[in-house]
């Protein structure tokens, strides 16, 4: 039979039309994420010792403490983080945990505590009405929490509790749970809510995992095939088809890092119950393996153990999310490519599955290769030609990277951030990206979810470190616009000298045409590593344009003299994410290199010398206006605005340098090295010479298009030149 990887989603409706009325061992129990088979390791494991054997007593203090207590299943009441919403969680935790803990020491006790859950789940659950706290207008309601993304979340985690203690429970037993609880929640979840269930999108990912995993368990065919089809089978949505377009072919997640995360989960988990009920499907070959292609690439997506924070994400989530810790062990067992164990050994978390017992034994005979982190341009979209999300390490200065953003919109938790980027050096973030408004599951602060700033600041344009026109943010700040217009990505390219890649987009404001080259260049003999902006706006009409630069640290000076507003603060604008920012000083440049330079927590100093040939005004802000509730992080940075002009180039260097130990009481080189910046063009070469360290540079950038007739030969100061590539760096 074909595999799935070479066949469109409706051919493959046919071809398994027939397979998908039988399971492979129906009446075999577990027969999701762990199977009979994985029991019998498992069981081996814990005998053997090590660290899968220390991870199961662990857990087992754990459950054993918690059935030492009173089964707690309240009646629905609270938000995001509220007591109730909270106690479902942790519920449904502990009844997959125990379940897990009674198939290896097969202890009906434990079979029991999950039983008794359920029963009284089952009790509860026909009494309910839609959730007090839902939000009518935007999102599908639960019953047992504020929306229905936590209620499949829910059915996920609680179907894997059931099938690990079915073979425990009598008919009757199962009966009861079966039609009071289980099968309530998956018809709700489906046909009850079909606008989610069929939705391209991780709530939609997390509905069918939690209705397909139902149907292996209780013997429901016709709902795996909804689950994986769309509930008419027609292929248009279901789990298949988000694994067609939510990723794009390099595995890259539509939304981001921060969700690519939370979504790996359900498939994942789905995709191991697909396996291991109908492996004729191949579901870990489908797209040329695209799932297995996802989580290597969100761990390629992290710098320093935390994801990079795009678009809505919480910037405190990394590589030791649990959703990614159970990726990596799948991606070991599936693979047993021994760099995963590198990032598994950091995790320092073993999940109780068989293929966590792969994870634990290679781990214990001492089996890890370093994980190879890389400069990569992911594409975006699900044909990868929405633009990309490029990121650049510095092979010279590990420590050093960036995140530049010519990527697609990422559907509602995307931010209005065309061609922004973020700067990274010394285990710490250095040009920031606010992420999301939110304090998650913070029921004080509005239910712990999204806050009112999120939309008015943290998705506009302003926020990020990219130009924004007129004071509007890109697309107008419309959503279904944003996600019909990507940017391109030109070229990228890495070779001895560093990286470099270019985008650009039209569409973000009429008659405006915005264009970046980054580059994170390691310049030769002084080892140093630098990071080169050079973005072009052009339009056929004038325009105010800023470009914000948002910074983590202390301002520690100036190159050029600043009015402060020392005895009041005034707004910087009204709308837009203006509103939000205190203007707290402000001087003007003309003719000459500027520079900014701050401290990081990191104990390093970061200048930016800013190339002007035309006035601008920099503009120092700080967040925190307009916000009577204080939901605002009080965070830095600095604007560069031009009045009235219908294009410009904006062109700077960001050097890290020196070092500040106040414990020790030393400061070495708090000034920057940089010394001069020019830039010239000579048919469509860009050469920019750098002074640094008492050394001169020439980068020369080839931006045009990859004609195969055009010269890469230059002149510069009389002396010819031959470019092998995109870029390179000469010393002078």
């Amino acid at each position: 039979m074909k595999k799935l990887a070479i066949i469109s989603c409706a051919t493959a409706v046919l071809l398994f039309a027939a397979s998908s009325l039988s399971f492979q061992s129906q009446a075999a129990h577990p027969n999701l994420v762990i199977t009979e088979s994985d029991v019998v390791d498992m069981r081996s494991a814990v005998k053997e010792g090590g660290r899968f054997s220390n991870a199961y007593h662990v857990l087992k203090a754990n459950i054993d403490f918690y059935m030492t207590q009173p089964n707690v299943v309240p009646v629905p009441k609270d938000g995001g983080g509220g007591y109730t919403h909270e106690r479902h969680k942790k519920n449904y935790q502990l009844m997959y945990n125990a379940g897990v803990l009674y198939q290896i020491s097969q202890n009906e006790a434990y079979a029991n505590y999950v039983k008794d859950l359920l029963l009284d789940y089952a009790a509860l659950y026909p009494t309910l009405d839609v959730h007090p706290k839902r939000k009518v207008k935007s999102q599908n309601p639960g019953k047992l929490f504020w929306q229905s993304l936590n209620e499949a979340v829910w059915l996920v985690n609680t179907i894997q509790a059931y099938d690990l203690v079915y073979t425990a429970l009598s008919d009757g037993e199962r009966a009861t749970i079966e039609n009071k609880l289980l099968k309530p929640v998956a018809l709700f979840l489906s046909e009850g809510q079909p606008s989610t269930f069929n939705k391209v999108h991780n709530h939609g990912t997390w509905a069918t995992a939690g209705v397909g995993m139902a149907g292996y368990v209780m013997d429901e065919p016709e709902w795996v095939e909804k689950a994986l089809y769309d509930l008419e089978k027609s292929g248009k949505g279901g789990f298949l088809r988000q694994l067609d377009t939510l990723f794009s072919p390099q595995g890259y997640y539509n939304e981001g890092p921060y969700y690519q995360r939370y979504a790996l989960m359900p498939f994942v988990t789905f995709a191991k119950a697909i396996e291991n009920n109908q492996p004729e499907r191949d579901v870990f070959d489908y797209r040329d393996g695209v799932l297995l292609k996802a989580i290597d690439t969100t761990i390629q997506l992290s710098y320093n153990g935390l994801f990079f924070p795009i678009n809505d994400a919480i910037k405190s989530k990394g590589v030791d999310t649990i959703e990614l810790v159970y990726g990596v062990t799948v991606a070991y067992g599936r693979t047993g490519d021994t760099a995963y164990l590198d990032i598994a050994d950091k995790q320092d978390h073993i999940v109780l599955t068989g293929d966590g017992v792969k994870v634990a034994k290679a781990l214990d005979d001492g089996l890890t290769t370093p994980y190879k982190f890389r400069s990569v341009a992911f594409g975006d979209g699900k044909d990868g030609d929405e633009g990309a999300l490029v990121v650049m390490r510095s092979e010279t200065n590990g420590d050093s990277a960036v995140l530049f953003k010519p990527a697609a919109q990422g559907l509602g938790h995307g931010h209005f951030d065309k061609l922004t980027w973020q700067f990274y050096d010394a285990g710490e973030e250095i040009v920031s990206d606010y992420g999301a408004a939110r304090f998650l599951n913070v029921e004080a602060k509005f239910g712990g979810r999204y806050l009112p700033e999120n939309n008015s600041y943290a998705k506009q344009t302003v926020a990020h470190n990219t130009v924004v026109v007129d004071e509007k943010s890109h697309f107008d700040g419309n959503v279904k616009i944003g996600n019909r217009n990507a940017p391109t990505l030109n070229f990228f390219e890495t070779n001895a000298f560093g990286t470099i890649a270019n985008g650009e987009i039209e569409t973000a404001y009429d008659d405006v045409s915005l264009e970046r080259t980054l580059a994170l260049i390691d310049l030769p003999k002084i080892d140093k590593t630098v990071a080169l902006d050079i973005f072009d706006v052009t339009s056929s009409s004038n325009h105010q344009l800023d470009l914000p630069l948002h910074y983590k640290g202390h301002l520690i000076d100036t190159s050029f003299p600043m009015t402060a507003n020392t005895s009041s603060l005034p707004a910087l604008g009204k709308d837009n994410g203006y509103q939000h920012l205190w203007l707290k000083a402000q001087g003007t440049v003309e003719d000459t290199l500027s520079r900014v330079t701050w401290l990081n927590e990191n104990g390093h100093f970061y200048s930016q010398l800013s190339l002007v040939t035309s006035p601008e005004t920099f503009l120092f802000t700080q967040l925190g206006a307009g916000d009577p509730n204080f939901n605002l992080r009080n965070e830095n940075g600095f604007i560069r605005r031009v009045e009235g002009a219908s294009s410009h180039q904006f062109v700077s260097v960001l050097e890290p340098h020196g070092s500040y130990n106040p414990s020790k009481e030393f400061t070495l080189n708090a000034s920057s090295s940089i010394t001069a910046l020019s830039m010239d063009e000579e048919s469509g070469i860009v050469l920019v010479t750098l002074t640094a360290a008492e050394h001169t540079f020439l980068i020369a950038i080839d931006k045009r298009s990859a004609a195969a007739d055009e010269s890469n030969s230059f002149t510069f100061n009389n002396t010819s030149y031959s470019l092998d590539g995109r870029f390179a760096v000469y010393e002078l």
